[in-house]
């Protein structure tokens, strides 16, 4: 179940990822992909930078992202 069509209200969380897991900060229901700003939900949330403290959407938002890092785009 996607708790973001679950009826319950949506809220902005903040984590600080950590290498294979994430620490929530700030409780909440998603998190804002760096690179296309679509809400991801907690529980989808599978793509992130550690040293950037970033969440990603998808591979190919992480791979913008890291190739924006490096100054290839």
């Amino acid at each position: 179940m996607n708790i973001l069509d679950s009826g319950f209200a949506p809220s902005e969380a903040k984590l600080r990822y950590l290498d294979a897991d994430y620490v929530v900060v700030k409780p909440g229901t998603f998190v804002r992909c760096a690179i296309t700003g679509a809400a991801i939900p907690i529980e989808e949330l599978s793509y992130w930078s550690v040293d950037r403290q970033e969440p990603y959407a998808n591979a190919e938002a992480s791979l913008t992202a890291y190739r924006k890092s490096i100054g290839e785009i």
